[in-house]
C-alpha cells in the first residue's frame, strides 16, 4: 500500500475581539481542518500579535474562562506608574506582559482527521487589550 505522502496547508483566520477576554476559535479551526483531507498530522496555530496570545483551556464551564481573565487582570496591573511604555494607553504594556506569560503558538496533533483535543478542551485567542481588535491567527497543517 503506498502512502500519499506529507502535505502542507496554510490558512489565516481573522478573529474580532471586543476587549479583554478569551475567544473560542475551536469551531473555526476544526471546520478549516475538516476540508483538508488530512488524517494524521500536526496543526500549528500562531497569533501574529504581541498583545494577544493563545491558550488551550476548558470549554465546558464559562467560570473557568472568567476566572482566568480575572486572574491575569490581578496579576498584571494597569497602573501606568509601573511602566515606561505608556504611549499606547494604560492597557498596552500590561497586554505585552500578559502575552509574554502565555503562548503565541500552540501545536495540536491531528488524528483520524480531527483535532486531538481532550473532551473539555478548546482553543482560545486570549485578548489582553481593552478595546476592540481584529487578530490574525495563522494555521499551518502538516500531515497525510
Amino acid at each position: 500500500m503506498s502512502s500519499p505522502g506529507l502535505r502542507q496547508f496554510s490558512h489565516r483566520l481573522q478573529v474580532s475581539t471586543n476587549g479583554q477576554g478569551l475567544y473560542d476559535i475551536t469551531g473555526q479551526v476544526a471546520q478549516w481542518l475538516s476540508g483538508r483531507g488530512v488524517r494524521t498530522g500536526l496543526l500549528t496555530v500562531f497569533v501574529q500579535h504581541t498583545s494577544a496570545s493563545l491558550t488551550i483551556q476548558e470549554n465546558a464551564d464559562p467560570d473557568v474562562v472568567y476566572d482566568l481573565n480575572e486572574f491575569f487582570r490581578r496579576l498584571v496591573s494597569e497602573d501606568t506608574r509601573l511602566y515606561r511604555h505608556t504611549i499606547e494607553g494604560p492597557d498596552d504594556m500590561p497586554a505585552h506582559i500578559r502575552a509574554a506569560l502565555t503562548l503565541t503558538e500552540i501545536s495540536i496533533p491531528v488524528e483520524q482527521g480531527r483535532l486531538a483535543l481532550g473532551t473539555w478542551q478548546g482553543i482560545y485567542v486570549f485578548e489582553h487589550r481593552a478595546a476592540h481588535h481584529r487578530r490574525s491567527v495563522v494555521l499551518h497543517l502538516l500531515g497525510e
